[in-house]
């Protein structure tokens, strides 16, 4: 019996342990939690009640990706949370080569394609879509605070609050083509790092 309610409490430890997020100055105000109400005369149940804040939520410094869709950080601006959202249309859809440039909504799309309906949904860029060579030049040089966007003349993709939007598959065990989240880690090597002005 003893050595089970010690296992419940390492497992209860390191639960806790999982979601914790470093305190930062932006995240220590967020995630303070309600006052405690005053004690109700009478009242010998204990504990809050079920619509009061008992704990602090803690804001994600940048977004999560869960069962293949992505969800924005809590202190990210409207338009980077609303590039998420519009990404999120997509996700899953094929890869079709030139899809998301002749219309932007379409039945599959091509890594370009797939870059500036996010952008475009969060207004983070005017007019149509570009190819990945007109990245090249789109935006302001060098990786943003919330936004960045990868491009050479034959592949684009970004990287939405530290979260990678892309068609390619490299550095993803799933070895899906077509919009999506993917994990982090690729390499950056021979792409030239854009972003949209204030972001």
């Amino acid at each position: 019996m003893r050595a089970r309610a010690l296992t419940t409490s390492i497992v209860s430890v390191l639960c806790l342990a999982a979601f914790a997020v470093p305190a930062s100055a932006a995240t220590r105000q967020a995630t303070t939690p309600a006052p405690a109400p005053a004690p109700v005369a009478g009242d010998t149940a204990g504990g809050a009640s079920y619509d009061q804040a008992t704990a602090p939520t803690p804001v994600m410094p940048s977004g999560r990706i869960i069962d293949g869709k992505a969800y924005p950080p809590a202190d990210a601006p409207a338009e980077v949370q609303q590039a998420i959202w519009s990404a999120n249309e997509i996700v899953g859809k094929p890869y079709k080569y030139g899809g998301g440039h002749a219309r932007v909504v379409d039945t599959g799309y091509d890594c370009s394609g797939t870059v500036s309906y996010a952008l475009l949904g969060g207004d983070l860029m005017d007019g149509t879509p570009l190819d990945s060579g007109s990245f090249m030049k789109w935006g302001e040089s060098g990786a943003g605070s919330w936004v960045t966007v990868y491009t050479n003349p034959g592949h684009a993709f970004v990287v939405i609050a530290g979260m990678r939007l892309d068609t390619s598959a490299a550095g993803d065990p799933s070895g899906a083509k077509g919009p999506r989240w993917r994990p982090v880690l690729r390499s950056t090597k021979g792409f030239v790092a854009r972003h949209p002005v204030g972001f």
